[in-house]
């Protein structure tokens, strides 16, 4: 599995570090910060992979909400997360303010975008 997230964002890497330490082999952490190879392996533009974490998994692009349902089950810590957040309706609630915190760090993080 391979997750995409943003490096060069505070927030982002702070949260990204703390799934890092759990050393979990089946995991690669990739940073999309100018990384033309991950616009091209998961076909989407700088913008789109600015905007909401992404995983790649058997070959199938997940994110947002459900990439952050699939890393938490993916690590042992962080289960419970996936657990609780599965639920249909708590799910729809949480992609709802996810993509409201999203949006907002897409903002404070998008001048990092190439000219």
């Amino acid at each position: 599995m391979k997750v995409f997230y943003n490096e060069s964002c505070s927030i982002c890497r702070a949260e990204i570090n703390l799934y890092k330490k759990q050393n979990i082999a089946n995991i690669e952490w990739i940073d999309i910060t100018n990384n033309k190879d991950a616009e091209k392996e998961i076909s989407k533009s700088s913008k789109s992979l600015l905007r909401r974490l992404h995983v790649k998994k058997e070959g199938k692009i997940f994110d947002g909400a459900e990439a952050f349902l699939l890393v938490w089950k993916n690590i042992p810590k962080y289960k419970f997360l996936y657990n609780f957040f599965k639920n249909p309706i708590i799910f729809k609630i949480f992609s709802f303010f996810y993509e409201i915190a999203a949006y907002f760090l897409y903002i404070k993080n998008k001048s990092q975008l190439s000219k």
